[in-house]
Protein backbone atom coordinates (compact mmCIF):
# COMPACT_ATOMS: atom_id res chain seq x y z
CA UNK A 1 0.00 0.00 0.00
CA UNK A 2 2.83 2.32 0.54
CA UNK A 3 4.73 1.40 -2.84
CA UNK A 4 7.58 -0.30 -3.95
CA UNK A 5 10.38 2.25 -3.19
CA UNK A 6 8.69 3.50 0.25
CA UNK A 7 8.39 -0.16 1.44
CA UNK A 8 12.14 -0.70 0.29
CA UNK A 9 13.21 2.37 2.43
CA UNK A 10 11.48 0.94 5.31
CA UNK A 11 13.27 -2.14 5.15
CA UNK A 12 16.11 -0.66 4.26
CA UNK A 13 16.18 1.75 7.70
CA UNK A 14 14.67 -1.43 9.54
CA UNK A 15 18.06 -3.41 8.59
CA UNK A 16 20.34 -0.45 9.07
CA UNK A 17 19.68 0.29 12.65
CA UNK A 18 18.61 -3.20 13.52
CA UNK A 19 22.00 -3.84 13.90
CA UNK A 20 21.78 -1.68 17.35
CA UNK A 21 19.75 -4.75 18.88
CA UNK A 22 22.33 -7.18 19.18
CA UNK A 23 23.50 -4.95 21.93
CA UNK A 24 21.09 -7.03 24.04
CA UNK A 25 24.95 -8.98 24.53
CA UNK A 26 22.93 -11.92 24.86
CA UNK A 27 21.44 -10.76 28.54
CA UNK A 28 17.85 -11.59 27.59
CA UNK A 29 18.94 -15.90 27.07
CA UNK A 30 20.91 -15.48 29.92
CA UNK A 31 17.36 -13.87 32.14
CA UNK A 32 15.71 -17.05 31.09
CA UNK A 33 18.66 -19.48 32.03
CA UNK A 34 19.98 -18.04 35.33
CA UNK A 35 16.21 -17.00 36.81
CA UNK A 36 15.61 -20.74 36.27
CA UNK A 37 18.74 -21.51 37.77
CA UNK A 38 17.76 -19.80 40.79
CA UNK A 39 14.44 -20.67 41.29
CA UNK A 40 15.51 -24.84 41.06
CA UNK A 41 17.86 -23.68 43.29
CA UNK A 42 15.42 -21.47 45.74
CA UNK A 43 17.52 -18.74 45.84
CA UNK A 44 15.40 -16.07 45.98
CA UNK A 45 18.51 -13.63 47.47
CA UNK A 46 20.92 -14.66 44.19
CA UNK A 47 18.02 -13.81 41.55
CA UNK A 48 17.41 -10.24 43.14
CA UNK A 49 20.57 -9.88 43.11
CA UNK A 50 21.41 -11.03 39.69
CA UNK A 51 18.27 -9.66 38.07
CA UNK A 52 19.92 -5.69 40.01
CA UNK A 53 22.86 -6.53 38.12
CA UNK A 54 21.82 -7.06 34.58
CA UNK A 55 18.97 -4.09 34.84
CA UNK A 56 22.46 -2.13 35.46
CA UNK A 57 24.50 -3.61 32.24
CA UNK A 58 21.22 -2.39 30.01
CA UNK A 59 21.46 0.98 31.68
CA UNK A 60 25.04 1.02 30.49
CA UNK A 61 23.64 -0.67 26.95
CA UNK A 62 21.03 2.81 26.42
CA UNK A 63 24.06 4.99 26.79
CA UNK A 64 25.77 2.79 23.89
CA UNK A 65 23.17 3.04 21.57
CA UNK A 66 22.36 6.32 21.85
CA UNK A 67 26.02 6.86 20.51
CA UNK A 68 26.18 4.48 18.08
CA UNK A 69 22.31 5.53 16.93
CA UNK A 70 24.02 9.14 16.70
CA UNK A 71 26.97 7.82 14.33
CA UNK A 72 24.62 6.08 12.50
CA UNK A 73 22.68 9.04 11.40
CA UNK A 74 25.30 11.35 10.76
CA UNK A 75 26.27 8.36 8.14
CA UNK A 76 23.35 8.02 6.20
CA UNK A 77 24.29 10.29 3.01
CA UNK A 78 28.02 8.75 3.01
CA UNK A 79 26.15 4.99 2.57
CA UNK A 80 22.93 5.75 1.15
CA UNK A 81 23.45 9.01 -0.63
CA UNK A 82 23.83 7.46 -3.88
CA UNK A 83 21.34 5.60 -4.38
CA UNK A 84 18.23 7.54 -2.11
CA UNK A 85 16.94 10.59 -3.75
CA UNK A 86 16.48 13.83 -1.85
CA UNK A 87 12.80 12.92 0.12
CA UNK A 88 13.91 9.56 0.51
CA UNK A 89 16.78 10.67 2.78
CA UNK A 90 14.58 13.12 5.02
CA UNK A 91 12.32 10.46 5.42
CA UNK A 92 15.60 8.18 6.68
CA UNK A 93 17.08 10.54 8.96
CA UNK A 94 13.53 10.47 10.79
CA UNK A 95 12.63 7.48 10.81
CA UNK A 96 16.59 6.61 11.92
CA UNK A 97 16.04 8.36 15.32
CA UNK A 98 12.49 6.74 16.37
CA UNK A 99 13.82 3.23 15.41
CA UNK A 100 17.24 4.22 17.69
CA UNK A 101 14.34 4.84 20.24
CA UNK A 102 12.30 1.81 19.51
CA UNK A 103 15.50 -0.13 20.30
CA UNK A 104 16.70 1.60 23.11
CA UNK A 105 13.61 1.01 24.59
CA UNK A 106 13.09 -2.72 23.66
CA UNK A 107 15.86 -3.88 25.03
CA UNK A 108 15.89 -3.89 28.26
CA UNK A 109 11.66 -4.63 27.81
CA UNK A 110 12.64 -8.06 27.10
CA UNK A 111 14.47 -8.39 29.69
CA UNK A 112 11.04 -8.93 31.52
CA UNK A 113 9.50 -11.38 28.89
CA UNK A 114 12.68 -13.47 29.27
CA UNK A 115 11.88 -13.76 33.45
CA UNK A 116 8.27 -14.53 32.55
CA UNK A 117 10.40 -17.38 30.81
CA UNK A 118 12.33 -18.10 33.16
CA UNK A 119 9.71 -18.36 35.61
CA UNK A 120 7.92 -20.56 32.98
CA UNK A 121 4.76 -18.31 32.98
CA UNK A 122 4.61 -18.87 28.82
CA UNK A 123 0.48 -18.21 28.60
CA UNK A 124 0.94 -14.37 29.57
CA UNK A 125 3.71 -12.74 27.08
CA UNK A 126 2.33 -14.86 23.78
CA UNK A 127 -1.16 -13.70 24.43
CA UNK A 128 0.27 -10.26 24.88
CA UNK A 129 2.55 -10.87 21.40
CA UNK A 130 -0.96 -12.26 19.98
CA UNK A 131 -2.94 -8.97 21.19
CA UNK A 132 0.24 -6.77 19.90
CA UNK A 133 0.63 -7.83 16.66
CA UNK A 134 -3.32 -8.51 15.87
CA UNK A 135 -3.86 -4.61 17.21
CA UNK A 136 -0.81 -3.43 15.07
CA UNK A 137 -2.31 -5.28 12.08
CA UNK A 138 -5.38 -3.33 12.37
CA UNK A 139 -4.00 0.03 13.40
CA UNK A 140 -1.08 -0.70 10.18
CA UNK A 141 -4.16 -0.62 7.57
CA UNK A 142 -6.38 1.55 9.14
CA UNK A 143 -3.79 4.51 8.99
CA UNK A 144 -2.34 3.66 5.78
CA UNK A 145 -6.36 3.72 4.47
CA UNK A 146 -5.83 7.25 5.73
CA UNK A 147 -2.90 8.00 3.98
CA UNK A 148 0.09 7.28 6.30
CA UNK A 149 3.54 6.27 4.92
CA UNK A 150 5.89 4.43 6.26
CA UNK A 151 7.26 7.08 8.84
CA UNK A 152 3.69 6.62 10.04
CA UNK A 153 4.35 2.96 11.12
CA UNK A 154 7.87 3.21 12.24
CA UNK A 155 6.02 5.45 14.47
CA UNK A 156 3.26 3.62 15.69
CA UNK A 157 5.54 0.79 16.17
CA UNK A 158 7.47 2.69 18.96
CA UNK A 159 3.82 3.82 20.32
CA UNK A 160 3.01 -0.49 20.79
CA UNK A 161 6.12 -1.34 21.81
CA UNK A 162 6.05 0.67 25.12
CA UNK A 163 2.38 0.11 25.66
CA UNK A 164 3.75 -3.62 25.66
CA UNK A 165 6.91 -3.00 27.61
CA UNK A 166 4.72 -1.69 30.18
CA UNK A 167 1.81 -3.95 30.94
CA UNK A 168 4.77 -6.62 30.87
CA UNK A 169 6.78 -4.62 33.47
CA UNK A 170 3.23 -4.61 35.88
CA UNK A 171 2.56 -8.23 35.19
CA UNK A 172 6.58 -9.05 36.29
CA UNK A 173 6.15 -6.86 39.38
CA UNK A 174 2.52 -7.07 40.55
CA UNK A 175 1.27 -10.79 39.16
CA UNK A 176 4.65 -12.87 39.63
CA UNK A 177 6.18 -10.86 42.42
CA UNK A 178 9.53 -10.36 41.12
CA UNK A 179 12.04 -8.19 43.12
CA UNK A 180 14.76 -6.45 41.47
CA UNK A 181 17.60 -5.76 44.68
CA UNK A 182 21.40 -5.40 44.38
CA UNK A 183 22.69 -6.95 47.87
CA UNK A 184 25.83 -6.85 46.59
CA UNK A 185 28.00 -6.38 43.59
CA UNK A 186 30.69 -8.71 42.51
CA UNK A 187 32.89 -8.29 39.09
CA UNK A 188 32.99 -11.80 39.49
CA UNK A 189 29.23 -12.03 39.33
CA UNK A 190 29.26 -10.24 36.24
CA UNK A 191 31.95 -12.55 34.48
CA UNK A 192 29.46 -15.26 35.14
CA UNK A 193 26.87 -13.85 33.48
CA UNK A 194 29.09 -12.54 30.18
CA UNK A 195 31.08 -15.95 30.29
CA UNK A 196 27.66 -16.96 29.65
CA UNK A 197 25.47 -14.44 27.81
CA UNK A 198 28.95 -13.50 25.46
CA UNK A 199 28.48 -16.57 22.60
CA UNK A 200 24.77 -16.01 22.84
CA UNK A 201 25.61 -12.61 21.39
CA UNK A 202 27.78 -13.65 18.97
CA UNK A 203 24.77 -16.00 17.73
CA UNK A 204 22.88 -12.66 17.73
CA UNK A 205 25.48 -10.88 15.74
CA UNK A 206 25.02 -13.91 13.14
CA UNK A 207 21.65 -13.63 12.94
CA UNK A 208 21.62 -9.58 12.61
CA UNK A 209 24.53 -10.07 9.80
CA UNK A 210 22.32 -13.34 7.84
CA UNK A 211 19.58 -10.84 7.13
CA UNK A 212 20.08 -7.46 7.70
CA UNK A 213 23.24 -6.99 5.33
CA UNK A 214 22.11 -8.56 2.59
CA UNK A 215 19.50 -5.81 2.42
CA UNK A 216 21.73 -3.17 3.21
CA UNK A 217 24.45 -4.32 0.55
CA UNK A 218 21.07 -4.32 -1.85
CA UNK A 219 19.87 -1.08 -1.14
CA UNK A 220 23.84 0.30 -1.57
CA UNK A 221 24.41 -1.17 -4.94
CA UNK A 222 20.71 -1.07 -6.44
CA UNK A 223 17.94 0.65 -5.64
CA UNK A 224 14.96 0.58 -3.02
CA UNK A 225 12.65 -1.49 -5.46
CA UNK A 226 15.39 -4.53 -5.19
CA UNK A 227 16.10 -4.09 -1.61
CA UNK A 228 11.74 -4.69 -1.38
CA UNK A 229 11.80 -7.99 -3.45
CA UNK A 230 14.67 -9.20 -1.04
CA UNK A 231 13.21 -8.13 1.96
CA UNK A 232 9.30 -10.09 0.89
CA UNK A 233 11.95 -13.05 0.71
CA UNK A 234 13.38 -12.48 3.48
CA UNK A 235 10.00 -11.81 5.67
CA UNK A 236 8.68 -15.05 4.77
CA UNK A 237 11.82 -16.80 5.44
CA UNK A 238 11.30 -15.25 9.02
CA UNK A 239 7.65 -16.09 9.37
CA UNK A 240 8.77 -19.73 8.76
CA UNK A 241 11.56 -19.60 11.04
CA UNK A 242 8.95 -17.87 13.91
CA UNK A 243 6.44 -20.68 13.83
CA UNK A 244 8.99 -23.21 15.01
CA UNK A 245 10.28 -20.63 17.17
CA UNK A 246 7.45 -20.26 18.81
CA UNK A 247 8.23 -24.23 20.40
CA UNK A 248 11.90 -24.01 20.81
CA UNK A 249 10.75 -20.40 22.77
CA UNK A 250 9.18 -22.82 25.64
CA UNK A 251 12.25 -25.47 25.72
CA UNK A 252 15.10 -23.28 27.61
CA UNK A 253 13.90 -23.59 30.66
CA UNK A 254 13.14 -27.31 30.65
CA UNK A 255 16.62 -28.19 29.13
CA UNK A 256 18.33 -26.27 32.36
CA UNK A 257 16.19 -28.61 34.85
CA UNK A 258 17.49 -31.77 32.88
CA UNK A 259 21.08 -30.76 32.99
CA UNK A 260 20.98 -29.43 36.35
CA UNK A 261 18.90 -32.75 37.37
CA UNK A 262 21.87 -34.32 35.92
CA UNK A 263 19.67 -36.10 33.38
CA UNK A 264 22.05 -38.72 31.20
CA UNK A 265 22.02 -38.08 27.39
CA UNK A 266 20.40 -40.94 26.61
CA UNK A 267 17.68 -38.58 28.11
CA UNK A 268 18.21 -35.67 26.82
CA UNK A 269 18.44 -37.22 23.16
CA UNK A 270 14.85 -38.55 23.39
CA UNK A 271 13.40 -35.19 24.94
CA UNK A 272 14.81 -33.54 21.65
CA UNK A 273 13.23 -36.28 19.21
CA UNK A 274 10.36 -35.92 21.02
CA UNK A 275 9.96 -31.91 20.39
CA UNK A 276 11.75 -32.49 17.21
CA UNK A 277 9.06 -34.26 16.01
CA UNK A 278 5.78 -31.68 16.68
CA UNK A 279 8.42 -28.55 15.65
CA UNK A 280 8.72 -30.95 12.46
CA UNK A 281 4.84 -31.63 11.73
CA UNK A 282 4.42 -27.80 11.87
CA UNK A 283 7.16 -27.24 9.39
CA UNK A 284 7.04 -29.24 7.02
CA UNK A 285 3.28 -28.28 6.84
CA UNK A 286 4.16 -25.02 6.09
CA UNK A 287 7.17 -25.34 3.88
CA UNK A 288 5.50 -28.47 1.67
CA UNK A 289 2.60 -25.26 1.69
CA UNK A 290 4.72 -22.72 -0.03
CA UNK A 291 6.61 -25.15 -2.12
CA UNK A 292 3.62 -26.18 -4.06
CA UNK A 293 1.06 -22.71 -3.51
CA UNK A 294 4.03 -20.25 -2.68
CA UNK A 295 4.16 -18.58 -5.79
CA UNK A 296 0.53 -18.01 -6.48
CA UNK A 297 0.44 -16.71 -2.92
CA UNK A 298 3.17 -13.95 -3.68
CA UNK A 299 1.62 -13.38 -7.15
CA UNK A 300 -1.94 -12.49 -5.45
CA UNK A 301 -0.52 -10.68 -2.30
CA UNK A 302 2.11 -8.21 -3.55
CA UNK A 303 2.29 -8.40 -7.63
CA UNK A 304 4.16 -10.51 -10.34
CA UNK A 305 6.91 -7.93 -9.76
CA UNK A 306 7.70 -9.65 -6.48
CA UNK A 307 8.40 -13.41 -8.03
CA UNK A 308 11.95 -13.57 -7.33
CA UNK A 309 10.95 -13.47 -3.26
CA UNK A 310 9.44 -16.86 -3.60
CA UNK A 311 13.41 -18.57 -4.26
CA UNK A 312 14.65 -16.37 -1.62
CA UNK A 313 11.87 -17.56 0.83
CA UNK A 314 11.81 -21.14 0.14
CA UNK A 315 15.76 -21.18 0.07
CA UNK A 316 16.08 -19.65 3.66
CA UNK A 317 13.01 -22.11 4.70
CA UNK A 318 15.16 -25.18 3.39
CA UNK A 319 18.13 -24.07 5.25
CA UNK A 320 16.73 -23.57 8.68
CA UNK A 321 14.64 -26.51 8.73
CA UNK A 322 17.15 -29.14 10.36
CA UNK A 323 18.26 -25.88 13.36
CA UNK A 324 14.65 -25.40 14.11
CA UNK A 325 14.03 -28.86 14.16
CA UNK A 326 16.73 -28.99 17.29
CA UNK A 327 16.02 -26.38 18.71
CA UNK A 328 16.37 -28.13 21.79
CA UNK A 329 20.11 -29.41 21.41
CA UNK A 330 20.69 -25.47 21.11
CA UNK A 331 18.95 -25.27 24.25
CA UNK A 332 21.01 -28.08 25.71
CA UNK A 333 23.76 -25.87 24.56
CA UNK A 334 23.12 -23.02 25.96
CA UNK A 335 21.98 -24.53 29.40
CA UNK A 336 25.72 -26.51 29.07
CA UNK A 337 27.21 -23.40 28.57
CA UNK A 338 28.64 -24.70 24.95
CA UNK A 339 28.20 -21.78 22.84
CA UNK A 340 31.59 -21.26 21.52
CA UNK A 341 32.07 -23.25 19.30
CA UNK A 342 28.45 -22.81 17.28
CA UNK A 343 29.00 -19.41 17.72
CA UNK A 344 31.74 -18.76 16.21
CA UNK A 345 31.50 -20.93 13.14
CA UNK A 346 28.50 -19.12 12.69
CA UNK A 347 29.76 -15.99 12.40
CA UNK A 348 32.28 -16.62 10.27
CA UNK A 349 30.39 -18.78 7.55
CA UNK A 350 28.09 -15.79 8.09
CA UNK A 351 30.55 -13.65 6.69
CA UNK A 352 31.57 -15.88 4.24
CA UNK A 353 28.66 -16.47 2.46
CA UNK A 354 27.83 -12.82 2.58
CA UNK A 355 30.96 -11.89 1.02
CA UNK A 356 30.21 -14.59 -1.53
CA UNK A 357 26.53 -13.45 -1.44
CA UNK A 358 27.63 -9.84 -2.28
CA UNK A 359 29.91 -10.58 -5.58
CA UNK A 360 27.61 -12.93 -6.63
CA UNK A 361 24.77 -9.65 -6.80
CA UNK A 362 26.76 -7.68 -8.66
CA UNK A 363 25.85 -9.89 -11.51
CA UNK A 364 22.49 -11.97 -9.86
CA UNK A 365 21.22 -9.45 -7.89
CA UNK A 366 19.10 -10.91 -5.23
CA UNK A 367 19.20 -14.16 -6.38
CA UNK A 368 23.02 -14.57 -6.03
CA UNK A 369 22.63 -12.55 -2.89
CA UNK A 370 20.52 -15.48 -1.25
CA UNK A 371 22.95 -18.18 -2.93
CA UNK A 372 25.62 -16.94 -0.83
CA UNK A 373 23.80 -17.30 2.58
CA UNK A 374 22.07 -20.25 1.46
CA UNK A 375 25.33 -22.32 0.95
CA UNK A 376 26.83 -20.45 3.95
CA UNK A 377 23.73 -22.15 6.03
CA UNK A 378 24.10 -25.58 4.75
CA UNK A 379 27.59 -25.68 5.30
CA UNK A 380 27.06 -24.58 9.15
CA UNK A 381 24.33 -26.88 9.47
CA UNK A 382 26.71 -30.15 8.36
CA UNK A 383 29.12 -29.12 10.76
CA UNK A 384 27.03 -28.63 13.34
CA UNK A 385 25.72 -31.70 13.51
CA UNK A 386 28.66 -33.80 13.78
CA UNK A 387 29.03 -31.18 16.64
CA UNK A 388 25.75 -32.46 18.49
CA UNK A 389 27.03 -35.72 17.84
CA UNK A 390 30.80 -36.34 18.87
CA UNK A 391 31.36 -33.44 21.46
CA UNK A 392 27.99 -32.67 23.19
CA UNK A 393 26.86 -36.88 22.51
CA UNK A 394 23.42 -36.78 21.23
CA UNK A 395 22.55 -39.65 19.36
CA UNK A 396 22.09 -37.54 15.59
CA UNK A 397 21.69 -40.90 14.01
CA UNK A 398 18.22 -41.41 15.83
CA UNK A 399 16.95 -38.28 15.22
CA UNK A 400 17.39 -38.76 11.72
CA UNK A 401 15.88 -42.35 12.11
CA UNK A 402 12.83 -41.27 14.46
CA UNK A 403 12.09 -37.86 13.48
CA UNK A 404 13.19 -35.84 10.20
CA UNK A 405 13.43 -38.76 7.84
CA UNK A 406 9.76 -40.32 7.90
CA UNK A 407 8.52 -36.41 8.14
CA UNK A 408 10.58 -35.85 4.86
CA UNK A 409 9.62 -39.17 3.18
CA UNK A 410 5.63 -38.45 4.03
CA UNK A 411 5.78 -34.48 3.37
CA UNK A 412 7.34 -35.30 -0.38
CA UNK A 413 4.29 -37.85 -0.53
CA UNK A 414 1.40 -35.78 0.18
CA UNK A 415 3.28 -32.70 -1.68
CA UNK A 416 3.18 -35.43 -4.92
CA UNK A 417 -0.14 -36.36 -4.45
CA UNK A 418 -1.38 -32.67 -3.96
CA UNK A 419 0.64 -31.42 -7.31
CA UNK A 420 -1.38 -33.87 -9.44
CA UNK A 421 -4.41 -33.19 -7.80
CA UNK A 422 -4.35 -29.14 -7.84
CA UNK A 423 -4.03 -28.86 -11.68
CA UNK A 424 -6.95 -27.19 -12.38
CA UNK A 425 -7.55 -24.06 -14.32
CA UNK A 426 -8.37 -21.08 -11.67
CA UNK A 427 -6.87 -17.69 -10.54
CA UNK A 428 -7.59 -15.71 -7.44
CA UNK A 429 -8.03 -16.12 -4.16
CA UNK A 430 -11.13 -18.60 -4.18
CA UNK A 431 -9.46 -21.37 -6.25
CA UNK A 432 -6.17 -20.51 -4.20
CA UNK A 433 -7.82 -21.67 -0.60
CA UNK A 434 -9.16 -25.08 -2.50
CA UNK A 435 -5.84 -25.54 -3.68
CA UNK A 436 -4.86 -25.09 -0.01
CA UNK A 437 -7.60 -27.02 1.84
CA UNK A 438 -6.90 -29.41 -0.69
CA UNK A 439 -3.31 -29.70 0.40
CA UNK A 440 -3.89 -29.86 4.31
CA UNK A 441 -6.53 -32.80 3.37
CA UNK A 442 -3.96 -34.92 2.19
CA UNK A 443 -0.75 -33.94 4.67
CA UNK A 444 -3.40 -34.38 7.83
CA UNK A 445 -4.29 -38.13 6.72
CA UNK A 446 -0.97 -38.53 5.35
CA UNK A 447 1.02 -37.65 8.64
CA UNK A 448 -1.36 -39.23 11.12
CA UNK A 449 -0.14 -42.79 10.38
CA UNK A 450 3.40 -41.65 11.24
CA UNK A 451 2.83 -40.29 14.82
CA UNK A 452 2.97 -42.47 17.51
CA UNK A 453 -0.04 -43.64 19.86
CA UNK A 454 1.32 -40.73 22.68
CA UNK A 455 1.42 -37.81 19.56
CA UNK A 456 -2.00 -38.82 18.65
CA UNK A 457 -3.66 -39.15 21.98
CA UNK A 458 -2.24 -35.98 22.87
CA UNK A 459 -3.73 -34.40 20.06
CA UNK A 460 -7.33 -36.61 20.72
CA UNK A 461 -7.14 -34.96 23.78
CA UNK A 462 -6.48 -31.67 22.46
CA UNK A 463 -9.45 -31.76 20.03
CA UNK A 464 -11.66 -32.92 22.50
CA UNK A 465 -10.79 -30.32 25.05
CA UNK A 466 -11.53 -26.95 22.33
CA UNK A 467 -14.66 -28.84 21.50
CA UNK A 468 -15.85 -28.69 25.09
CA UNK A 469 -14.75 -24.99 25.98
CA UNK A 470 -16.62 -24.54 22.27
Amino acid sequence: MVGNSDYGLFSLIGAFVGYLSVLDLGLNNAIVRFVSKYRTQQDPKGQENFLAISFLIYLAIGVIIFLFGTVMYFNLDALFGDTLISIEMIKARKMTLIVVFNIAITLPGGAFIGICNGYEKFVFPRVLSIIKYLTRSALVVSILYLGADSLDIVILDAVINFIVILITIYYVFFKLGVKIKLHKFESNFVKDIFSYSIWIFVFGLVYQFQWRTGQVIIGSTTNTVAVAIYSVGVTLGLYFMNFGNVINGLVLPKAVKSVYQNNDLNVLTSEMINISRITLLVLFYILGAFFLLGKEFIFLWVGDAYKKSWLIAILIMIAYLMPISQGYAHAILEAKKKMRFKSLLSLILTVLGLFIGGYLSQKHGVEGMILGVFGALILLQLLVLFYYHFKIGLNMKKYFSKALFPFLLMSVITSLITFFSIQFSGTGWGYFILRGAIYSSFFVAGFYFILNQSEKQYLFHFIKSKSNAN
